[in-house]
């Protein structure tokens, strides 16, 4: 006899506005999940449905404030003490990945941290996007997906037309094997802008490597956090001869003034994607559904398919 375990999804609080849409596309409701909270602020998951032999999925970003990211593990714990069969975190934003690496005394490796405890509450999965640095897979002992968001700026960058000037550009050191996988999918060149750092969020500053007279620069990264870098980077390509500079970035963190700093920089658009909310609209900044490419990688595990195969690129035009 072969048996097939049910498959529901679940949303923490604040991405619900994104897990409607990956339910919508995978093709199933929300399942009935609430948040009990006290006076004090304290608050516990309730499963208002049996996941009891249940393969489930438990959509939550974990962008400050922590409450995200407790009330994700709250929630994970909760589906294992319910008998659930099988339990997947899906993290469209992995909260604390800049905290990679111990670069200097005495600090924590909050990517580690996080991982942890992911792991000892019960997860028998992660699906994330774009990690800031991809090595954090491996501090998990239980399988991650890790999506690329190259499958949905590739077209856009496509359905520009830009043509031969098109060029990729990285806007630091570390992000150039993300624009150099980039410019081999759109047969372009790549420069990119070297930065020193005084202390974080706070550039000494700033080296083009390359040429990009005459060029429509494309920057690819994936944080905006500031702004900042963005911002100055966009600059100083200009001032090197570029016709005019994009920017796409995954995750829209946009803390302090990143929105008048996008507004007022010399940036033609920022592209981003919905991994995390947006606290208001601008002009510059047009954002990506990232529904139907979590909705297929739940799909493919569901049925014990490819999740590589999720990483071609399609044309849609």
């Amino acid at each position: 006899m072969s048996i097939t375990n049910e498959v529901k999804l679940f949303s923490g609080t604040n991405s619900k506005y994104l897990s409607e849409k990956i339910a919508e596309a995978f093709g199933k409701p929300l399942g009935d999940l609430s948040i009990s909270k006290f006076s004090d602020g304290e608050f516990q998951p309730n499963f208002n449905e049996s996941v009891r032999g249940c393969d489930i999925f438990l959509i939550q970003s974990t962008f400050p404030s922590s409450d995200n990211l407790v009330e994700l593990l709250l929630m994970i714990d909760a589906a294992k003490r319910a008998s659930a069969h099988y339990i997947t975190a899906v993290i469209p934003y992995y909260g604390m990945a800049r905290q990679d690496r111990k670069d200097k005394p005495r600090v924590s490796i909050g990517s580690r941290v996080v991982a942890d405890l992911l792991t000892t509450v019960g997860a028998s999965r992660v699906i994330t996007m774009d990690l800031h640095a991809p090595q954090i897979q491996g501090f998990f002992q239980i399988p991650v997906d890790h999506l690329d968001p190259s499958v949905i700026f590739i077209p856009y960058i496509k359905s520009l037309k830009i043509g031969a000037d098109l060029i990729i550009a990285s806007p630091d050191m570390g992000s150039s094997a993300r624009a150099r996988t980039y410019a081999k999918a759109l047969s372009c060149d790549m420069v990119v802008v070297d930065k020193e750092r005084r202390r974080a969020n706070e550039i000494a500053s700033m080296t083009l490597i390359g040429d990009v007279k005459g060029r429509h620069v494309v920057m690819v990264d994936d944080i905006i956090d500031t702004g900042n870098t963005l911002a100055k980077a966009a600059a100083l390509l200009l001032e090197k001869g570029a016709l005019s500079v994009r920017a796409m970035c995954t995750h829209p963190v946009l803390s302090g003034k990143a929105y008048e700093t996008i507004e007022n920089s010399v940036l033609t658009e920022l592209v981003v994607c919905d991994t995390l909310p947006l606290r208001k609209e601008s002009n510059k900044i047009k954002q990506l559904s990232t529904a139907t490419l979590f909705a297929d990688a739940i799909v493919n595990i569901t049925e014990h398919g490819s999740i590589s195969s999720l990483f071609e690129i399609k044309d849609n035009n």
